[in-house]
């Protein structure tokens, strides 16, 4: 690129207001954060597995291995400041069946998207930029839908060269013609293509926004899943308005954790005997206490749980019979009731707390997208 056409980018992107305050519209997209897991194997199915806020979404195109990844001193993104990465490996090969896909989506609310003036005749354009590597070369897809409207998008974009670092971007043509519900449910979503069978792929691809149509979302996408050695790499995801990718808006670690306990947020147990929070007996067999969310959440969450919990009564552990559920909650407190196995405990105070056997226990708040 030519001075003057570097002078020419950095006179658009001062025009577009793109310097100065919070610009990367994605959370966690350094893929700093996994308070999941950081590898989740035998992946066949849609769900959020190890870095935050990035959901993997796939049937019928193999089985993959999802990790948060350590990158090193010689993988180029490193040198921009990027110590993680998310990072599929395949481990199950697979010709995509007709409705089959491999996706990586990212899910915005709709107050977030406020400043697009979606559905005006000011609406404004998006830019996306990522870092990414592949083992397979070719043609990928970066699609979007728009709840508000039902509207979608595919725009193309060529891996050159195998297991090579590559920095992408992608220009996301503002739609005029439907406004976004400004409030927390979702707004648009992003998606990276991977496989794509030909459900999704005998139509045409769409480069402004239109009427949802499955057989337009991902023509002529390369599939990924078709050896055990494919590899795909991401990191470095950043939407921002304009047309021209700024420098990454690299957060704190603090920060983004706490913008990813908006969606998701984990108790674990740290030692044997780790306890949760304190409640009372409220009849002869349920004990139920208040647990403070640390941060406001989205919506109110489901729970779920996993391992063996007790309640700490007097100088003994109870095990648990049924729970733990949600009596009630809302985005910043939930109560939590369980019933224990023994009877006539009404009126005594004790804690919740995991099993003197399983220092790994965990529960889950969940109020994704």
């Amino acid at each position: 690129m030519t001075k003057a056409a570097e002078l020419a980018k950095m006179g658009e992107v001062l025009t577009n207001s793109q310097i100065g305050g919070r610009r990367n519209i994605v959370i966690n997209g350094a893929m700093n954060v996994a308070q999941r897991a950081t590898s989740q194997a035998s992946i066949s199915s849609a769900g959020y597995y190890t870095v935050d806020r990035f959901k993997i979404n796939t049937n019928n195109a193999g089985v993959w291995t999802m990790s948060q990844e350590t990158l090193s001193s010689s993988d180029t993104p490193f040198t921009e400041g990027f110590t993680k990465g998310l990072k599929l490996d395949c481990t199950t090969s697979a010709t995509p069946a007709s409705n089959g896909t491999l996706q990586v989506q990212y899910a915005i609310e709709g107050q977030d998207l406020q400043q697009l003036s979606s559905g005006t005749s000011s609406a404004k354009t998006l830019v996306l930029s990522f870092w990414i590597k592949a083992t397979k070369t070719g043609t990928n897809v970066l699609g979007g839908y728009q709840d508000d409207g039902g509207k979608q998008f595919g725009l193309t974009y060529t891996i050159n060269s195998s297991n090579t670092w590559e920095y992408k971007t992608i220009t996301i043509p503002a739609n005029t013609a439907d406004a976004i519900t400004n409030d927390a449910t979702r707004g648009r979503i992003v998606t990276w293509y991977f496989s794509a069978g030909t459900d999704r792929t005998t139509g045409t691809l769409r480069s402004t926004w239109t009427t949802y149509a499955t057989a337009d979302e991902a023509v002529g996408q390369v599939n990924h899943a078709d050896n055990t050695s494919n590899n795909i790499h991401i990191t470095g995801v950043q939407l921002e308005v304009g047309s021209v990718a700024t420098p990454f808006e690299h957060r704190s670690f603090g920060e983004e954790l706490a913008l990813c306990q908006r969606y998701y947020q984990k108790w674990l147990a740290d030692t044997a005997n780790d306890s949760m929070f304190t409640g009372a007996m409220i009849s002869d067999t349920q004990f139920i206490g208040d647990y403070f969310l640390k941060t406001s959440m989205r919506a109110v969450p489901s729970i779920a749980s996993t391992g063996t919990f007790a309640v700490r009564l007097k100088t003994s552990d109870r095990a648990l019979a049924t729970g733990p559920t949600l009596n009630r909650a809302t985005p910043d407190t939930v109560q939590i009731a369980v019933t224990i196995a023994d009877n006539n405990e009404s009126g005594f105070a004790g804690f919740f707390k995991c099993a003197n056997s399983d220092d790994d226990a965990f529960i889950e708040f969940i109020g994704e997208l």
